[in-house]
């Protein structure tokens, strides 16, 4: 169900950028509000984790056009045919905010 949902929102760029500022603003709100992180802290987190995840969500699905059978002359075989890039947007945009929540929780078990 969620992958459905995913994809529905991924269907244009605006909403694919709407729920990304959306779900990215209420994930810093919680850390800052419910961990004591400040604003500053909570977004330069975020940011860290949301490219730290993205590179590791961009491999997901991924098929290259030497597997489809379809290489456009003059490009490398093994680019991907359809890298559904605003889906992984998303996708990256839960999974960061689920780990800085996650996070923001440790740090004070940490001491930090």
């Amino acid at each position: 169900m969620l992958i459905s949902v995913v994809k529905n929102l991924a269907g244009s760029l605006w909403s694919t950028i709407a729920v990304v500022v959306i779900i990215s603003t209420i994930a810093v709100a919680i850390s800052v509000s419910a961990f004591g992180l400040r604003v500053s802290g909570g977004l330069a987190l975020y940011f860290v984790i949301w490219w730290i995840l993205l590179f590791a969500v961009l491999p997901f699905g991924i098929r290259s056009q030497a597997e489809t059978g379809e290489v456009v002359q003059g490009s490398e075989p093994g680019a991907p045919v359809l890298p559904e890039l605003r889906e992984k947007a998303i996708w990256t945009t839960l999974v960061a905010s689920v780990v800085l929540v996650i996070a923001a929780a440790v740090f004070p078990l940490a001491g930090l």
